[in-house]
């Protein structure tokens, strides 16, 4: 003879044809993962991290100029774009009262460091300028991704009255640079034979 099912006071023993305890469906939607910070490395001042532990990712300063009178402007990169980077030096240096450089060097400046820029193949470019102590830097970008050019440099230093001039590579493109001086040279007085 075959077992009776047991039975209960409600009834036989029967198991159940769905799962006992579902959980409730969630009533807000799930949250998509969190980014993780970058662990590029942004410079080679902060300190290497440690096992099992992310770089901080801190932003480069971008170039500021505090403290002084400066201008700026931002041109489209076109062949013609130096002779308006010049007009507009030559009348900002001319409203600080500086007579001197002359306009041919502030143009040979501009000129020599715009059409670097341009050779960069950007979309624009930025020309900043500023002055300081007897000083005006001409500061231009190229707002690419290009890697410092040292062959501009010769040209630069060659311009008379270039205290100081430079290039290099930030997060905001190419950057070349001159410093002119705003004294008038010095004659030189030839003793008489």
């Amino acid at each position: 003879m075959t077992d009776p099912m047991p039975m209960n006071d409600k009834g036989p023993k029967v198991p159940p044809t769905y799962p006992p305890r579902t959980p409730p469906p969630q009533k807000k939607p799930v949250e998509a993962p969190r980014p993780k910070p970058s662990t590029k490395p942004v410079t080679t001042s902060l300190p290497l991290p440690g096992p099992r532990q992310a770089r901080l990712q801190t932003r480069r300063p971008r170039m500021t100029i505090k403290d002084r009178r400066a201008a700026n402007w931002t041109l489209t990169a076109y062949p013609w774009t130096a002779t308006q980077a010049v007009g507009k030096v030559t009348e900002t240096v001319r409203t600080w009262g500086y007579d001197h450089p002359k306009d041919d060097v502030l143009e040979q400046t501009v000129r020599l460091l715009v059409d670097a820029a341009i050779v960069d193949n950007g979309r624009r470019i930025s020309v900043h300028l500023a002055d300081q102590d007897g000083m005006i830097l001409v500061v231009v970008l190229s707002h690419t991704g290009t890697g410092p050019d040292d062959t501009i440099l010769t040209d630069l230093a060659a311009v008379p009255g270039t205290a100081s001039c430079g290039t290099d590579a930030s997060d905001d493109g190419r950057r070349v640079w001159a410093v002119l001086s705003t004294e008038r040279p010095r004659s030189r007085t030839t003793p008489a034979t």
